[in-house]
């Protein structure tokens, strides 16, 4: 809940809504000690974030929603009081489903058919619309007789008064003696003149975005006529989302298999701001000579990614940071080449993007899928965890990758010259592939000396995976093809207890 950053956010006219989640929500994949031991109240981040914004003057440009086990039409009052205007409820609405908060999302087990892709315990579903409908009336009629014996009529005339709230009087127990949380009420001295809820529709200026000033006029042949297209551009950090709205443009007019490869070539040179290439399908191939910000390629939809420093560059790539954090988030299918290290949390929940990079940072391939991910370099801590699919190959130059930095709960590793050639031959020719449009020095190292390089590479796959995989090829092997493999598979694994 960084305050600083989500008011200068807002000061530079991007977000519609400021979303402060407190610490009690979250997904029933986490693990205890997460749940138990991090994170703060939203009571407090939102308090807070309510305050600066009105101090600067910005509270009526942006929505604050706020979410984290709100439950009850007073939990909704409550946060109203403090200052959002919007609320996000999740695990209530799931009880009423029928959810035994099992706390086994990620393992295809939920006992009633909720969390699951078994069709066997999906059968076990017994919920419905109606009953989070009943719910949720009776969250309504509890903040309206609320509303009425504090003398609101609507939502807005509510946000923010913080003086109808109190403190509690007496607290006798030890550990709360002393605590003085009186800062939650503050209401900043600030004059009628200044707006205490979102009041104004703000302008993007997405007319002035590199797309719509350029690209996409220049990408009409591809996009009409199937011609393929160079673009060379100048791109500035103030640039985000570039490619993006050129690519929704393919997708309508072309569905969800965009273009044939290498259709939109768009080249560009200088520092990329924010999400480039997100969602963009094939067809679309970007090549940034420079460095990119956060979110590159998130939900990347078939389309091609290049990162290069310039030819003059006086840094060792793999030893610098070319790319942010959170790259290839949510990626779906796709192809990317990164000649330097990017950010945290890479990869994370990838499903289909096949990436090479030169390190990252910690909990890379995080709840990955799918897809593939070579590391030529240096990772971060925690690599791995609740990574159910996929697998990725890492350059463990130190020896030291699996005993400090990989995430075991869930996966196994190989080393890569245990593996079959077919395997370590895809390995080199994606090294290959990746000096031949980075002109990467570390992997023209890595293939001078080959033999010895693919000793150092270690395989990371999850076990369950892996074992899906397994049974997938045996259900091949007896002549089964598609749907018909996969259940095969599916029943051999739910058979052997997995």
């Amino acid at each position: 809940m960084g305050v600083g950053t989500v008011a200068a956010g807002v000061a530079k006219a991007k977000a519609d809504v400021i979303l402060v989640s407190g610490y009690d929500g979250g997904t029933g994949a986490s693990p205890r000690s997460s749940i138990q031991h991090a994170g703060a109240p939203w009571e407090l981040g939102l308090a807070e974030t309510n305050q600066t914004l009105l101090l600067n003057d910005l509270r009526s440009r942006v929505i604050l929603e706020t979410d984290g086990q709100l439950k009850t039409g007073r939990d909704v009052v409550i946060a109203c009081l403090l200052g959002a205007e919007e609320f996000g409820f999740a695990t209530a609405p799931l009880i009423t489903l029928g959810c035994l908060m099992m706390r086994v999302c990620h393992k295809n087990t939920c006992p009633v058919g909720i969390a699951t892709q078994d069709p066997r315990l999906r059968e076990k579903f017994a919920g419905g619309a109606d009953a989070v409908v009943n719910f949720m009336n009776f969250v309504a009629e509890e903040i309206r007789e609320t509303m009425a014996k504090l003398g609101f009529r609507t939502i807005n005339e509510m946000v923010g008064r913080v003086d109808k709230l109190e403190l509690r009087k007496a607290i006798n127990h030890w550990k709360a003696k002393g605590l003085d949380y009186s800062a939650i009420l503050h209401r900043p001295d600030v004059g009628p003149e200044v707006g205490t809820y979102c009041q104004m529709k703000q302008d993007h200026l997405l007319d002035r975005s590199l797309d719509n000033r350029e690209i996409l006029k220049r990408a009409m042949p591809a996009i009409e006529n199937g011609q393929a297209v160079n673009i060379d551009l100048p791109v500035i950090n103030t640039d985000r989302v570039v490619g993006t709205i050129t690519g929704a443009e393919i997708s309508r007019k072309h569905g969800p298999n965009g273009l044939p490869e290498d259709t939109v070539k768009i080249n560009l040179a200088g520092s990329a701001g924010q999400s480039l290439g997100a969602f963009c399908p094939k067809g679309m191939t970007f090549t940034v000579t420079g460095d990119t910000n956060d979110y590159l390629g998130k939900g990347l939809s078939g389309g091609k990614i290049i990162v290069r420093p310039p030819e003059d560059s006086p840094f060792v790539a793999h030893e610098n940071v070319i790319a942010g954090n959170v790259c290839f988030y949510g990626a779906t299918a796709g192809q990317a080449f990164v000649s330097g290290v990017v950010g945290e949390r890479f990869c994370v929940r990838n499903s289909g993007v096949h990436a090479v990079v030169e390190g990252l940072g910690d909990h890379g391939c995080e709840y990955m899928t799918g897809g593939l991910v070579l590391c030529l370099g240096k990772t971060g801590r925690n690599f791995g965890a609740g990574m159910s699919g996929g697998v990725a190959y890492i350059y463990d130059e130190e020896g030291d990758f699996v005993s400090t930095k990989l995430n075991t709960e869930m996966v196994k590793t190989y080393p890569l010259v245990e593996c079959d050639d077919h395997e370590i031959d895809l390995i080199k020719s994606l090294i290959t592939r990746h000096v031949e449009y980075t002109d990467s020095p570390r992997g023209i190292d890595l293939l001078n000396d080959w033999s010895s390089a693919a000793e150092k590479f270690v395989k990371i796959m999850p076990e369950d995976y892996e074992r899906v995989l397994f049974a997938l090829k045996k259900a091949e092997e007896r002549g089964l093809e598609g749907d018909d493999a996969i259940q095969a598979a599916f029943e051999e694994n739910v058979a052997a207890g997995h």
